[in-house]
């Protein structure tokens, strides 16, 4: 991907973009697409696996004579209903009532469609499914989306594979002083009781403002849990802001011995997996959502934008998680974030029992289904590509 002013290299991933880049990102994106085809002339892979943005990658490789498989990264609930609304022209007939958008929410979501359109006479959300050689890859399981699955199957008429979980581990890429980080963590989660506390992480891709700093913080303040916090702050700003700086003013003192706040990286599967943790607070990224589940561990949902509401609802109706209240504006506050906490964590309500046994018996059913829909993927894979060298 060419540099450029607005751009530079260490912004050449969604993961430390800021969101108003995006627009941005896809455009330089795009502009690779001549490198990417003299890769693809002297590689002469037998495969090419493409997500959301690489509709350009897949049409290169088509003309090429190598197939393509398109990869979903954000489940399937999201996906089926986007697929609906755009060959349906409304989400009110979606047959699944619990998933759906408020209003503002659907407009955050238009705005991302049009700003990632290849071209104003192509429909960039369907071309994806349409060049996706024989199937469409999804990062998800059966026993989670499995009717979501199907129907986004029944749209598109092609047969969806789910991937697994593929819960990695990146352990192997960490340096020391992340490594003694780490330890450092584990070693305070250690010293508190069993799922007593909450982790509140919003993924690699999403920034605090200081507006949601200042409401997380009461939440936490207000309730009764534990807490690990993890905050990050965009490439270049990480050694010149503080996190004292961030927060209000007192925060650290008020919570101290009860909480942990981190800045930039933490070893989230390994928190995840700690008998300690009793609740994630979560924007419902999908990754976030996954490892949760994965892990058993119940979710307190705060969706943010593009895909996420639609992930929260699922999570809800999967009866594996809550969703954080709004005020009468549409806002969150601190009151109903402290709220949703307690009733994840606070062992002493019905809701947190049912919970914690509904999360502990959807993580068994992913866990004894794993390396089987990971062989059936490279069943199909293998398949495809001896199919074109017929």
């Amino acid at each position: 991907m060419p540099s450029s002013p607005e751009l530079p290299p260490h912004l050449h991933t969604t993961k430390n973009l800021p969101s108003n880049l995006l627009p941005t990102f896809i455009n330089a994106f795009k502009s690779s697409i001549s490198s990417f085809s003299e890769i693809l002339e002297t590689l002469k892979p037998d495969l090419l696996i493409y997500d959301l943005f690489q509709p350009w990658a897949a049409k290169l490789a088509l003309s090429q004579g190598i197939p393509c498989v398109y990869f979903i990264v954000s489940g399937a609930t999201a996906s089926s209903f986007y697929r609906h609304l755009y060959t349906k022209g409304t989400a009110s007939t979606y047959p699944y009532p619990a998933i759906y958008m408020l209003d503002h929410e659907m407009n955050n979501v238009r705005e991302v469609i049009k700003s990632a359109s290849r071209d104003p006479d192509k429909d960039f959300a369907l071309e994806n499914y349409t060049m996706s050689s024989d199937i469409v890859l999804v990062k998800s399981c059966r026993e989670v989306e499995e009717k979501y699955i199907d129907y986004l199957g029944a749209l598109c008429k092609k047969r969806i594979v789910p991937t697994g979980p593929l819960i990695g581990r990146s352990d192997q890429d960490e340096d020391e002083d992340e490594e003694e980080e780490d330890s450092g963590i584990l070693k305070w989660l250690s010293g508190k009781s069993y799922s007593s506390t909450v982790y509140i992480s919003f993924g690699s891709e999403h920034f605090f403002t200081e507006s949601e700093i200042e409401k997380i913080a009461k939440g936490l303040q207000l309730c009764n849990a534990n807490f690990i916090w993890v905050i990050r702050f965009p490439l270049g700003e990480q050694n010149i802001i503080s996190l004292e700086d961030k927060l209000p003013r007192g925060f650290l003192d008020i919570t101290k011995g009860r909480g942990m706040v981190v800045s930039g990286w933490a070893p989230q599967a390994r928190i995840l997996a700690h008998s300690s943790i009793g609740g994630f607070l979560s924007h419902c990224g999908w990754n976030s959502v996954t490892e949760s589940m994965y892990f058993g561990v119940p979710i307190i949902a705060m969706p943010m934008k593009y895909e996420q509401p639609l992930t929260a609802r699922m999570v809800v109706e999967a009866g594996v998680g809550v969703e954080v209240g709004r005020d009468e504006n549409g806002n969150y506050v601190g009151e109903e974030i402290a709220k949703a906490i307690n009733k994840v964590v606070i062992t002493e309500t019905t809701v947190c029992e049912g919970l914690r046994n509904t999360s502990k018996k959807l993580s068994d059913k992913i866990k004894e289904k794993e390396e089987e829909e990971v062989n059936q993927v490279a069943e199909q894979l293998l398949r495809l590509c001896m199919k074109n060298k017929q």
